[in-house]
């Protein structure tokens, strides 16, 4: 498996440790754990801010549709 070498400071050392041994993992696990999830594939923090945004006809709601063709039920 490769390796990385990362220069960090002394507080974030110590935060990292801290949490490496409250979760019983070893530092590398908890790092390489946090990575992962960071680099995970989801949506962009801003990504619903966006609706709205394409000027583009062909990114419009559907009419709502009639229903006369409907066929006729029993009322409850």
């Amino acid at each position: 498996m490769p390796q990385l070498s990362l220069y960090i400071d002394e507080e974030t050392l110590a935060r990292i440790e801290t949490a490496a041994k409250i979760n019983k993992t070893s530092i590398s696990k908890w790092v390489s754990e946090r990575l992962k999830e960071s680099l995970a594939n989801n949506w962009p923090e801003n990504y619903r801010s966006l609706f709205g945004s394409v000027n583009d006809d062909s990114f419009v709601y559907e009419k709502c549709k009639s229903f006369s063709n409907d066929s006729e039920r029993e009322e409850l």
